[in-house]
C-alpha cells in the first residue's frame, strides 16, 4: 500500500525548491555570456537562446507555468546541455505533479552535472510517486553521499522519503537512522515522527491505525528523537510513562530497550528486551538484541537467545552471523563457521563477516581459507564497505 506525501511535506518541499531554482538560476548569466563569443552565427544562436531563457525563467517567476514549460523546452532544443534549464524544468514538472516528464528532465541533469546530489534526489522522489521504489532508494541514498543542497526543507523531505523505504523494505533500524538524523524533539514535523515512532516499534507504514495507536505511534517517535538527541533521561521518562498506560502494546519494551543500550544502561536493557519475550514469546528482534548486547559482556549468557532467534528465523542472515559471533567468542569456532560462511553469502560486501570468519577458519586449523577470507576483508575494507549484516 503506497502513502500518499503529507501536506506539510508537499509544502516543505515547494519552498525548498523556490529556493534552491534561485540559486540554480545564477548560473544561467554565466553560461549565456560563456556562450556570447565567436562567429556572428553563434552571436545569434546564443542571443535566440538568451531571450527564450530569460522568458522562461520570467514565466516562472510569474506563476505562468504553462508558458514556461513551453519556453524551456524550446531553449532547451537549442542548447541541449543546459542545465539549468532541465533542472528547471525539472522542478516545474514536479510540482504539477508530471512525475514521468519530471524524471526525464533530472535524468538529462545526471551527465552534465555527475555530481549533483540534489539531481539525484529529486529523481528519487520523482521515482518514489511514480512506486519505482528500488530505484528512489538507490538515487535517494547516492544524492545524500553526494551532499544535498543546503536547504533544510528539502533535506527533511529527501530524509522522509528515505526513511519511508526502508520502513517499507523492512529495515527498520536503517530507517530509525534516516527519520533520526533531521530529528529534532522540539520541531520536528509529525510526518518525521510518525516515520520514527513506526521504525522504532517495527511497524510496516501504510497500515491503517486508530486514533489511539497513531497517538502512541508519534509519542514514541517523540521519545526515539529525544534518544537521537541523546536527552537520555527525558526519553526514558516518556517511555516510562507510556508503559504505565500501554505496557502490551506490541513492541514498546523492544523500543524501551533499544533507548537504554543507547544510554549504556545494558541491564536494564537486557530486562525490557526479555519482558518484550515474555509478551510475544516469538519475537526475534528482541532475543537478537539480548544477543548483540552480551556479545563481549556475558556472550555465553547471549548465545542461547542467537541460538533461539535461528530457529525462529532460520532464513534471516543477521541472526546467524551474531550466532557464529557468539560461538566464536565462547570458542566453539567449528560450529562458528558455518553460521558465518551463511551470512558471508547474504552479505557479499560485508568487511566483519569476513574478518570473523577468517579468524574462525584460522582457529581451525584451515589456513587456506583464513587467508582467502583475510584477503577479502583486506579488499572490503579498502572500500570502506557498508555495515549491511546489521540490518534487521
Amino acid at each position: 500500500m503506497r502513502e500518499s506525501w503529507p501536506e506539510q511535506m508537499r509544502w516543505m518541499l515547494r519552498v525548498g525548491l523556490v529556493a534552491i531554482a534561485l540559486l540554480v538560476a545564477a548560473s544561467t548569466a554565466l553560461e549565456g555570456q560563456a556562450a556570447s563569443g565567436g562567429s556572428h552565427a553563434a552571436q545569434s544562436g546564443a542571443g535566440a537562446f538568451q531571450a527564450l531563457a530569460a522568458k522562461a525563467a520570467a514565466a516562472r517567476d510569474a506563476d505562468h507555468l504553462d508558458e514556461a514549460i513551453a519556453l524551456y523546452r524550446k531553449a532547451l532544443a537549442l542548447r541541449p546541455g543546459w542545465t539549468e534549464g532541465w533542472w528547471s524544468l525539472g522542478t516545474i514538472e514536479y510540482d504539477r505533479n508530471a512525475y514521468a516528464a519530471a524524471a526525464r528532465d533530472f535524468e538529462r541533469v545526471l551527465p552534465l552535472a555527475p555530481k549533483d546530489g540534489t539531481a539525484r534526489v529529486m529523481l528519487g522522489l520523482c521515482e518514489f510517486e511514480l512506486g519505482q521504489e528500488k530505484a528512489a532508494l538507490e538515487h535517494l541514498q547516492a544524492g545524500r553521499s553526494l551532499g544535498v543542497a543546503d536547504d533544510a526543507q528539502l533535506q527533511e523531505v529527501a530524509l522522509y522519503h528515505e526513511g519511508v523505504l526502508l520502513l517499507r523494505g523492512g529495515q527498520y533500524k536503517l530507517a530509525q537512522a534516516t527519520f533520526g538524523a533531521v530529528c529534532q524533539a522540539d520541531s520536528a514535523s509529525d510526518a518525521v515522527l510518525d516515520g520514527l515512532g513506526r521504525a522504532v516499534l517495527r511497524r510496516e507504514p501504510g497500515v491503517a491505525e486508530d486514533a489511539r495507536t497513531q497517538w502512541l505511534v508519534r509519542r514514541v517517535g517523540k521519545a526515539a528523537c529525544l534518544n537521537a538527541e541523546k536527552k537520555y533521561e527525558d526519553s526514558a521518562r516518556l517511555y516510562e510513562d507510556m508503559l504505565s498506560e500501554f505496557p502490551d502494546f506490541a513492541n514498546l519494551h523492544y523500543a524501551y530497550g533499544r533507548m537504554l543500550v543507547s544510554a549504556n544502561q545494558v541491564a536494564k536493557a537486557v530486562e525490557q528486551f526479555k519482558l518484550q519475550i515474555a509478551a510475544d514469546e516469538k519475537n526475534v528482534a528482541a532475543r537478537l538484541e539480548i544477543a548483540a548486547t552480551l556479545y563481549k559482556v556475558d556472550s555465553a549468557a547471549g548465545l542461547p537467545y542467537a541460538r533461539q532467534a535461528v530457529a525462529l528465523s532460520p532464513q534471516l542472515p543477521f541472526a546467524h552471523y551474531l550466532l557464529g559471533l557468539l560461538l566464536l567468542e565462547t570458542d566453539d569456532y567449528a560450529a562458528a563457521i558455518p553460521e558465518l560462511e551463511i551470512a558471508a553469502k547474504a552479505f557479499p560486501k560485508e568487511k566483519k563477516i569476513f574478518f570473523a570468519l577468517g579468524s574462525a577458519y584460522s582457529r581451525a586449523g584451515r589456513r587456506d581459507e583464513a587467508a582467502k577470507a583475510r584477503a577479502e576483508f583486506e579488499r572490503l575494507n579498502a572500500e570502506s564497505s557498508a555495515d549491511a549484516a546489521t540490518t534487521y
